[in-house]
Parts: C-alpha cells; sequence; structure tokens
C-alpha cells in the first residue's frame, strides 16, 4: 500500500509536460524516470535523478527546482535520505535569491531529524546554514556549526559528502569573522573532502586557493606552510594576478628575507597585506629564525644573538624579543642567557618539508651516519677486547 501511495503523490502529467518542453539533451530522462518509478527501482532512479541534476543543461532555471519538487518528493521516503539531500542542495543552488533558497531547503531539515539519518541532518543543516551565512545571520550559522559538530563526534565513519558541507561552511565563516588561522584549517579539510577538479570551478579554485594563502600569511598561530604549498589548490594562482602569493608562500616557509623584501611592491595589490606588513615582517623574521636552527645539527643549536640578528636581519636589540616570541608561540624551545647573549635552542617545532628542506635533512642525516661509523669503528681500534667473540 506504501508503495501505491507513493505513486499516487507523484505528479503523473509533470513528467510528460516537461519532456515535451526539455531540450533534446534532457528529454530521454524524463521518460526514464517515469519507467523506473513505474517499476518502483528506487536505487536506479536516484542515480539517474542524480545525472539529471548533474547534466549541464538542466542548470537552466527552473528545470532542477521542478524536478524536485514535483518529482523526488513524491518518492523522497523510499531513497536514500542523504542523496535525498544532495538533490535538494543542487535544486537549491538554481535560486539566486539567498533567502528563496533557504526556504526551499527549511522543510527538509525535521524530515531528517531521525536517528537513523543524523548524517543527512547535518548535511542538511549545514547546506541550509550556507544561505543563511549568504544573509548575514552570523549568528544562525553558528549555532549550526557547533550543534553539528557535536553530532559528528559520535561518528566513527562520515560520507565526504557531509564533511566537505561542514567544512566548506565553517571556512566561510570564519572568512566572514576574517579569523584566519580556523578559516585556514577549515578550508583544508574541506579540500581534502572533495576532488577539486570535478567539484570546484576553476574561478572556485583560484578564488578559494587566494583566500588560503592570505589567510596562511596573516594566521598568528600559522607557522608551517608546508601542507599548502605541497597541495595542488595553489597551482590555481598560475598566470593570474595573485600568482606572487605562491612566491611569497615560498619566501615565508624557507625563512628567506631577501625574497620577501623583493616582493613587498607586489603588496600594494593586496590592501589587507599592505595594512599588516609589519606583522608579515615579524612573521619573517621568525620563519627565518626556525629555518636557522632547522638547518644547524642538534650540538649546534647555542646561537650568540649577534648570529641571530644577522640572520633575521634584526638590530641586536630586538633579538632577545623575537626570541621569547618564538619560545611563546612554541615554533621553539630552550633558553635565553641575557648575560652571554646567547639563545640555546633544544627543539624546533616539526614541518611540513619541501624538496630542498628534505635534501638538507638528508644530508644531515648522512653527516650523522658517517659520524656514527667512525665512532665505531675508533672504538673498535682501540678497545679490540670489547669485540672478541665469546
Amino acid at each position: 500500500m506504501a508503495d501505491s501511495s507513493s505513486s499516487m503523490d507523484v505528479d503523473s502529467s509533470f513528467l510528460s509536460s516537461a519532456a515535451a518542453s526539455a531540450p533534446a539533451s534532457l528529454a530521454p530522462y524524463y521518460r526514464r524516470f517515469g519507467e523506473l518509478h513505474a517499476k518502483k527501482l528506487w536505487y536506479q532512479l536516484t542515480l539517474a535523478v542524480e545525472e539529471f541534476l548533474a547534466h549541464p543543461d538542466s542548470a537552466e532555471p527552473p528545470r532542477r527546482i521542478d524536478v524536485f519538487e514535483h518529482f523526488v518528493k513524491g518518492f523522497k521516503d523510499k531513497i536514500n535520505q542523504l542523496r535525498l539531500v544532495g538533490m535538494a542542495v543542487r535544486a537549491a543552488r538554481q535560486l539566486q535569491d539567498p533567502s528563496e533558497a533557504r526556504a526551499f531547503l527549511e522543510p527538509l531539515i525535521p524530515l531528517v531529524d531521525t536517528p537513523a539519518t543524523q548524517e543527512a541532518f547535518v548535511t542538511a543543516k549545514m547546506e541550509l546554514a550556507h544561505f543563511q551565512l549568504l544573509l548575514g545571520e552570523l549568528d544562525a550559522t553558528k549555532e549550526s556549526m557547533y550543534s553539528c559538530a557535536k553530532i559528528l563526534e559520535r561518528f566513527d565513519a562520515v560520507e565526504p559528502l557531509t564533511h566537505a558541507a561542514y567544512y566548506r561552511v565553517c571556512g566561510d565563516y570564519y572568512k566572514a569573522k576574517a579569523d584566519y588561522a580556523p578559516y585556514y584549517r577549515s578550508s583544508l579539510l574541506y579540500l581534502a573532502c572533495i576532488d577539486i577538479t570535478k567539484d570546484l570551478t576553476a574561478e572556485e579554485r583560484t578564488g578559494r586557493a587566494h583566500d588560503l594563502a592570505i589567510s596562511a600569511l596573516l594566521g598568528d598561530t600559522i607557522y608551517n606552510f608546508g601542507e599548502l604549498l605541497l597541495h595542488p589548490i595553489l597551482a590555481s594562482l598560475d598566470g593570474t594576478p595573485h600568482a606572487y602569493l605562491s612566491t611569497l608562500l615560498n619566501s615565508f616557509n624557507s625563512g628567506s628575507i631577501g625574497s620577501f623584501e623583493s616582493l613587498i611592491p607586489n603588496l600594494s595589490a593586496e590592501p589587507i597585506l599592505a595594512e599588516n606588513q609589519p606583522f608579515l615582517r615579524q612573521k619573517i623574521c621568525l620563519m627565518a629564525l626556525i629555518e636557522s636552527v632547522f638547518r644547524r645539527n642538534a650540538d649546534e643549536r647555542t646561537l650568540p644573538f649577534a648570529t641571530i640578528a644577522q640572520e633575521t636581519r634584526l638590530p641586536e636589540g630586538e633579538v632577545e624579543h623575537l626570541v621569547m616570541k618564538a619560545l611563546s608561540l612554541k615554533l621553539i624551545k630552550g633558553t635565553l642567557d641575557q648575560h652571554a647573549q646567547l639563545a640555546r635552542i633544544t627543539w624546533v617545532q616539526p614541518r611540513v618539508l619541501d624538496r630542498t628542506q628534505l635534501k638538507a635533512l638528508q644530508e644531515r642525516l648522512d653527516q650523522w651516519v658517517d659520524r656514527v661509523g667512525k665512532t665505531a669503528e675508533f672504538v673498535k681500534t682501540e678497545t679490540p677486547e670489547l669485540f672478541v667473540s665469546a
């Protein structure tokens, strides 16, 4: 009886009229919808609708909206609820007015708010929050982020679609708040959930790469750029007016103050970077300090203030403050001897290394292996009795 009722819920005249007015590329879909629905082949019907919604010709308003409203809703309880939400989201994005898109998605929330469909609920809730954010409803967006985070914590595994919706909206929220470090983390997690070549347009890839670069540079807790530098999203900046950002990130990652200074004229193209130039200079000095420590062997990390001043291009009088800043940020560990004008560094923050840094690390490891080998040979020569077999 339930299946019969579901069939009655579908507007049978919709498919025939839609097929008659549709372009030749879409007409077969409407006919197939009717056939699969009549046979109650819900999984195959789900795939067919998803294929239709992904077709470029269905992007002409209001085709996706009409299919969801007049057809999909008629068998909404017969299909996977997470995929139902995915269909609704594709349709909602066809609406130009965020308030209309929000109103379109709102009725879906209570339908999927069941113990068995919490992933679908989180996805729908976060996609609704996307449109709330576009409308400037920051408090409502924040509430959705926090409530959905608690639900996600209970799952051992979640579909990429759900995590992508969550991290994308979190990133957009933090961007609106100009909160760089959380934006950086959320956006990288979002990109890990999607295929950037399929799920993002070229314009979206460039925009995301630009925003990630800005947040990496201005984030007051971000001092490791390796993950972003190794990510393919950064290649989206090549050939654009923002291409210099990749070079700037590499300058920071390697602690190259000279390269940073050569790029300062480019900062005028990005007002927010120009406004924060004093912060960027302090940050590049910290990166130069980290790189200086990293390049040295563990027994060579007691540095005179004069050496640090030379490698960071700071007056000696500012070195102590720089080292204290690095210690407070937990970029390094160690002690300061103000009287002797020495910094004794015992640890440097782990980093994602680029190829040049990996090569330098390999050379140091080779040197260490060589020293260990020579020490073993010396001990063997000087105390042969220790090596006599029983």
